[in-house]
C-alpha cells in the first residue's frame, strides 16, 4: 500500500469497555501498526446526558492494560461541535442538504398516515426543494438532501459489496434546531477531519455506513475504505451478553489473563491466518489484513482463551511477567508482595509459569513462596502430617542443615531417609509439601527448598514437627 493508512477507535464513554470493542480497537491497532500507519483514538461523547468521566477513564485504563497505544492526544467529539455545525451549514450552502421546518407532530402524522395507508414510513418532508421564500420564522433543522433514486453501495473489505436503495434511506438530520450536530454527522466530519483511511468496525454500523457516504459525498469528499466485522457471539451462538458471564474487559484482566494472551485470543476472534492459533504481536502486525477477516459471527470459548493465555504465560520473560503479576494484584485489589516474597516469586518462576492458566492459577502454586511462619496446613495437607510422617521429617531435619544446597544432594539426601523407612521419594513429598506449602498442590518439594533457602526449609520443618 502507498497510501498512509490512518485508523480510529471510537468508542462512546456511556459504559464499561465491552470485549466487542476492545476486538475492534485491536483490529485497528494491528491494521495501522502492521502498515506503518497511524492508530487514533476518539470519544464520541455527543451524548452528553449518558457519557461519563468515569466510563472514558474505564476505556483508557482498559486500553493501556491491553496494550493498544494510541498516536497523538484523544480527540473528544463533543468539543468539536462547531466544526460540525459548520460544514453541516456548508452543505446547505452548496445544495446538498436543506432546510427542514416540519414539527415533531407533523412528522408523526405523516407517519401515522403513511401506516394507515400500509406504505412507507420513512419521512419525506415538504421543505426539501421549497422556495426560500416560502421559509416560516421558526425553529429548522438542517437535512441531508439524500438521493431518493438509485443505490449507494457500500464496498467493504468484509462483507463484500452491499447495496441499498437510496428509497429506504431517510434525509437524516445533520443539525438539530439547537444548533447541536447529530452523531451521524458528526463521524464523518471527524473522520474526514482526522484523515481516517479505514473505518474498521462492528457490522452493526454497516447501515450507517450507506448515509454515511452520502454525507462524504455531498461534500465532495474522499470516501474510507470501509471494513465491517461480525458480533462476537456467546458460546451458544447468541449475541454476547452479560448471561454468557464477562463482557466488560476490565473483567478479564480482573481474573488474571495476560494482557499478551488476551491480545492473541482477541485477535483470534474472527481473524485467522492459516491455522495459526498462538503467535507473538511482532507475527500479528505482520499478518493481519483485512482479508483475513471473517464474515460470520465468531464464538467466544473460555477454554481457549485459557489455552492460549497459558501458552503466553509460558512464553512470556520472567521479569515482564513479574511486572504484569504485581499489576494484577493491584486490579484485583490484592495485596501486593512483601520484598521476601517478590523475590521468592521471582525466584520461583520459571517453574511457576509452567502449565499456569491465569495468574490466579500461577499465585496458587506461588503460595509457599508468599506465605510466613507459621504454616498452617489446609485440611488436605494437613491430612498428610501424621505421627509417622512428623517422625520422619523429624530425623530429615537435622540432615538438610549440612548437606550441599544443590538439588542432586537434596534429592538424595531425602531418598537416603525414605530408605531408611522403605519408603520412595513419592511417598516423602506429600508430607514435605504439606509442611514447606501448606498445600497439596505446589511445584516441586525440590524446586521449593531450591527457592526458599536452607534456613527457610529448615525453619519450616522444625514447625511442622513440633
Amino acid at each position: 500500500m502507498t497510501q498512509k493508512i490512518v485508523t480510529r477507535f471510537a468508542p462512546s464513554p456511556t459504559g464499561y469497555l465491552h470485549i466487542g470493542g476492545a476486538r475492534t480497537a485491536l483490529f485497528n491497532w494491528l491494521f495501522a501498526r502492521g502498515h506503518g500507519g497511524t492508530f487514533l483514538l476518539r470519544i464520541e461523547d455527543t451524548d452528553r446526558e449518558r457519557s461519563t468521566p468515569e466510563a472514558e477513564a474505564a476505556i483508557l485504563q482498559g486500553l493501556t492494560w491491553l496494550g493498544l497505544d494510541w498516536d497523538g492526544e484523544v480527540v473528544r467529539q463533543f468539543s468539536r461541535s462547531d466544526r460540525h455545525a459548520e460544514v453541516a451549514r456548508e452543505m446547505l450552502a452548496r445544495g446538498a442538504a436543506y432546510k427542514c421546518f416540519s414539527t415533531q407532530g407533523e412528522i408523526e402524522a405523516f407517519r401515522e398516515a403513511a401506516r394507515a395507508e400500509g406504505r412507507s414510513t420513512l419521512f419525506l418532508s415538504p421543505w426539501r426543494d421549497a422556495d426560500p421564500s416560502t421559509y416560516p420564522d421558526a425553529p429548522y433543522v438542517i437535512r441531508l438532501k439524500a438521493p431518493r433514486e438509485g443505490v449507494t453501495v457500500v464496498e467493504d473489505k468484509v462483507q463484500g459489496d452491499v447495496t441499498f436503495k437510496n428509497e429506504t434511506l431517510d434525509d437524516m438530520i445533520l443539525l438539530r434546531s439547537d444548533g447541536t450536530p447529530t452523531y451521524m454527522h458528526a463521524v464523518v466530519v471527524d473522520d474526514h477531519d482526522m484523515g481516517v483511511t479505514h473505518v474498521i468496525r462492528g457490522d452493526d454500523h454497516l447501515t450507517n455506513a450507506a448515509r454515511q457516504i452520502q454525507v462524504f459525498r455531498g461534500m465532495g469528499w474522499d470516501v474510507p475504505v470501509f471494513a465491517h466485522i461480525p458480533l462476537i457471539h456467546g458460546p451458544d451462538g447468541k449475541k454476547l451478553s452479560k448471561r454468557h458471564g464477562a463482557v466488560g474487559l476490565e473483567e478479564y484482566q480482573g481474573m488474571g489473563y495476560p494482557a499478551a494472551g488476551m491480545r492473541n485470543y482477541l485477535a483470534r476472534l474472527g481473524w485467522s491466518h492459516g491455522d495459526d492459533e498462538v503467535f507473538t504481536d511482532a507475527q500479528a502486525r505482520e499478518w493481519f489484513e483485512l482479508e483475513g477477516i471473517g464474515r460470520a459471527p465468531a464464538r467466544l470459548d473460555f477454554k481457549k482463551l485459557e489455552h492460549v493465555s497459558g501458552q503466553h504465560i509460558a512464553m512470556m520473560a520472567d521479569e515482564a511477567l513479574m511486572t504484569e503479576l504485581e499489576a494484577y494484584l493491584a486490579a484485583a485489589a490484592k495485596p501486593a508482595f512483601t520484598n521476601t516474597a517478590r523475590a521468592r516469586v521471582q525466584a520461583a518462576m520459571p517453574v511457576l509459569k509452567e502449565r499456569a492458566k491465569t495468574f490466579p492459577d500461577l499465585l496458587e502454586k506461588a503460595a509457599f513462596a508468599t506465605v510466613e511462619r507459621p504454616i498452617v496446613p489446609d485440611e488436605k495437607a494437613a491430612k498428610a502430617l501424621d505421627d509417622v510422617s512428623r517422625g520422619i521429617l523429624s530425623e530429615l531435619t537435622p540432615q538438610l542443615q549440612t548437606v550441599s544446597w544443590t538439588r542432586e544432594e537434596l534429592e538424595a539426601t531425602v531418598a537416603s531417609v525414605g530408605e531408611g523407612h522403605g519408603l520412595g521419594l513419592g511417598k516423602l513429598a506429600a508430607p514435605l509439601r504439606a509442611a514447606l506449602a501448606g498445600k497439596t498442590v505446589s511445584p516441586s518439594v525440590f524446586d521449593m527448598m531450591l527457592v526458599l533457602g536452607r534456613d527457610e526449609v529448615v525453619g519450616r520443618l522444625s514447625d511442622a514437627t513440633r
